[in-house]
Formats: C-alpha cells, structure tokens, sequence
C-alpha cells in the first residue's frame, strides 16, 4: 500500500519520541528544510498515526524506548501494514539493538548522540531509497520482465509488491530489491559483494554484515528455513542463491 500522495510538495515526517525536548529541536531544524513534522509520544499513539487511512508519511522517526509499546513492537505493527521508511533512534547505540532493529524491518538506525546534520542525510537517505525506481530500458532493448516468479511466489517488479501464494509480503526497500535480483537471479549464486554493490547503486546505507540481517528477515517472511530452505540457499564463502522450491 503507498504511504505518500501527492501534496504541497513538504516532506511528511511522523516523529514517535516521548522526549519533547528533541521533538521540539528536530521540528525547529527540520521545518525551514521542507519537512512537515508531526509528533507523538507513545507507541500506541504512534501505531495509530502511522498506519492511519488517510496517513501519508515520508518517513517515520522512532525512539526505541517508548511507554505503552517500545519500539520494536511499534514497528512490527507498522510494517505488518505499511512499508513507509522508518529510521530507528536509540540512547544505547547497542549492536544487539541495531541488528534488532533490522531484522523487525528497520531501514536504519540513528544513536541519539546524532548531529541534526547527520539525522537530515539519513533521513534524505532512506526517503530516496523508498522513491527509487530502476531507469528506463534503452531504445531497442527488449522491456524487462515485469514479474518473477518462483514457485509460489510472485514478484511484481513495477509495482515493487510480492505474494507468496495470495498472501502479500509487506517488505523493506531493501529487502525487496535483495528479493528480486535474487529471483531473477534464480539457480545462479549471488556473492555478498554483489548484492552489496546492487545496494549502493541505490544508494542504500548498507554494510557487509547487514546483508545477512536482511536475508534473515526475508527468509522469516517467506516461512523459510535456513538449514531446509525451500528459496534462499546460503553456500558458504560464496553467497546466496534462489532456488526452486520443491
């Protein structure tokens, strides 16, 4: 499902923090750059706001330690609905948050020590990773496939959408672009550095390790097992292959 319409052409953050001290500094740095900040305090608050009807955010700034709901619960009830780009802050800066973060379907993740400099490149960041779309074939070339599909599953390249069977997959940016160069890819070994690489060209903030994060979250969406996998082979030393399930 879209998250953002057509508007007044301002960027629309939803800012889910209890600490309205930094709402306020956020808002008063953010708003003469185009942004159009809305906070809430909680994390029911911020459940409700995010996947509302008529709810069309940009990006979505959430604190890890909210009362009523923490953030991570927050974003599994938002990502069970909406693949808007969500940059997670935390206080504790902790690996164990982070790779948390990712797996649940972050897009990225901010220490709260951060620089309002550095909060408006991520921001920018995981927005335009959300608008990418894959340039115009040339003239003569043949059009690209517009679906793969892989046993049950079913990936719309256009539409930037994935069914499995005739349940829809609710995927981050970036693992549905890991899904289908995997797809299209199928039976042919992709390295890490591949994937790596497919991701910088879309200028997504990935790192070597992330990688791994993310095809475990895609293997957790897929029902897959990674010891029995059925789509998402990992051949040690070498990468990751989709396969044929049978």
């Amino acid at each position: 499902m879209p998250d953002v319409s057509p508007g007044d052409g301002r960027t629309r953050l939803l800012m889910i923090d209890d600490d309205r001290k930094l709402c306020r500094l956020v808002s008063t740095y953010l708003e003469p750059l185009g942004f159009e900040v809305t906070c809430v305090h909680t994390g029911p608050e911020g459940v409700e706001r995010a996947v509302a009807a008529d709810a069309h955010w940009h990006a979505v700034l959430l604190d890890v330690m909210l009362p009523g709901l923490d953030g991570f619960e927050v974003l599994r009830r938002i990502r069970a609905q909406r693949t808007v780009p969500v940059l997670m802050l935390t206080a504790r800066g902790d690996e164990t948050d982070r790779i948390v973060g990712l797996e649940v379907g972050a897009d990225d993740y901010l220490p709260k020590t951060f620089s309002t400099r550095e909060l408006l490149a991520r921001l920018r960041a995981v927005i335009r990773r959300s608008a990418f779309s894959a340039a115009a074939p040339g003239s003569g070339a043949p059009p690209p496939p517009t679906e793969v599909v892989v046993g049950p599953l079913r990936i719309n390249l256009d539409a930037r959408s994935a069914l499995l069977g005739s349940a829809p997959l609710v995927l981050t940016p970036v693992e549905f672009d890991l899904l289908a160069s995997l797809a299209k890819a199928r039976g042919r070994v992709k390295s890490r550095e591949a994937l790596l690489d497919e991701c910088r060209d879309r200028n997504y903030d990935v790192f070597d390790r992330s990688i791994d994060v993310h095809i475990s979250s895609l293997r957790k969406k897929l029902g897959d097992d990674a010891k029995e996998p059925r789509f998402i082979r990992t051949l040690r030393s070498a990468g990751y292959m989709m396969v044929e399930p049978t």
